[in-house]
């Protein structure tokens, strides 16, 4: 007998029947806001990774020197291959570009429940504008694939919030702090004790009385509150835009499903504007579902012109500290 390669996975009739079904309506639904097909290679140059992340990433690619010589990896997730793509391409392809696509990915880390060595995530992503009715879109989109699957606000919530807003707040402060470190303590909040949170924000550079301020500032979510206490330009305009999001899903139909939550922050770095998670509306799922948010300074640090993106990634993963990975699970 052979054995199945830990964290790869058999899909027999029947579970790939469910499967099938679930990216069907994934993918249709976004065939009818218009976004296009896309496919993807398996195999990518690493420096795809390593440039950006360091050698030491190289422990968590499946990678290896093909018969050519060439350093390649099997790709962990979609964000640089979409980025090379719409670089090598950018002045031939009409804005905004909507792309969708479906695929497997591979990462060489721990198996553990939620977490599988390869996994399948649906990529759905919009570059060329800044609107806030390309964030709604995406929104919407996703609450539209929920529904169609047959799922209903009693099911779930998206909590949406604005890196901007928790960065101004975090820059109005009399203190040395390490922005995104404090962010990605926001981040984790949910899932550590208050007093572990607390020590996270005194690490980035926040007092003690200040951690405290901050994490009542950021609990209670009023945004007048929060203009009102950064009194800045980047947090006005920060919850002008999420407000105008908010609106755009309005008219998109997926207000209902929006919930502001100056929690939520995604932890990447790479985010730019407004963020949101997904999340079980019962209390079920502990975890977020799947995230998403903007990116606008992405396609530019792969080589590009500076060019607006926000996208989502609803599918078979965990959150994991990994370059650019937008899903948090399923």
């Amino acid at each position: 007998m052979y054995d199945r390669i830990k964290g790869f996975r058999d899909f027999y009739p029947g579970e790939m029947s469910a499967r099938r079904a679930t990216i069907d309506v994934l993918e249709a639904t976004a065939r009818e806001y218009g976004f296009r097909e896309i496919g993807t290679p398996a195999l990518e140059r690493a420096e795809l990774w390593t440039d950006k992340s360091g050698d030491e990433i190289v422990d968590e690619l499946y990678s290896f020197e093909d018969q050519g010589g060439r350093h390649v990896a099997m790709t962990p997730e979609l964000t640089p291959t979409v980025a090379r793509m719409v670089v090598a391409k950018q002045q031939e392809l009409s804005k905004p570009i909507k792309w969708v696509s479906t695929r497997p990915f591979w990462r060489y880390e721990q198996v553990q429940q939620g977490r599988q060595r390869e996994f399948y995530q649906t990529n759905v992503d919009i570059f060329g504008s800044s609107a806030p009715e390309a964030d709604a879109e995406i929104l919407a989109w996703a609450a539209d694939a929920l529904t169609g699957l047959g799922l209903t606000g009693d099911h779930f919530e998206f909590r949406i919030s604005h890196r901007d807003i928790l960065g101004g707040v975090l820059e109005s402060y009399d203190a040395e702090v390490d922005t995104e470190a404090a962010i990605r303590a926001v981040d984790k909040s949910g899932k550590i004790s208050a007093v572990e949170y607390h020590d996270l924000l005194i690490d980035a550079g926040l007092s003690a009385d200040q951690a405290a301020e901050f994490d009542d500032l950021v609990s209670d979510g009023d945004l007048e509150a929060v203009e009102a206490f950064a009194d800045t330009e980047r947090v006005t305009a920060a919850v002008e835009n999420l407000q105008n999001v908010l609106a755009a899903a309005e008219d998109f139909g997926a207000r209902e499903y929006c919930t502001v939550s100056l929690e939520t922050a995604r932890g990447l770095d790479y985010y730019t504007g407004v963020v949101f998670e997904c999340f079980d509306s019962a209390g079920e799922v502990s975890r977020s579902i799947f995230g998403g948010g903007r990116y606008d300074d992405l396609i530019e640090g792969f080589g590009g012109q500076p060019t607006p993106a926000v996208g989502v990634a609803p599918g078979e993963r965990s959150s994991a500290p990994f370059p650019d990975d937008r899903s948090s699970g399923s």
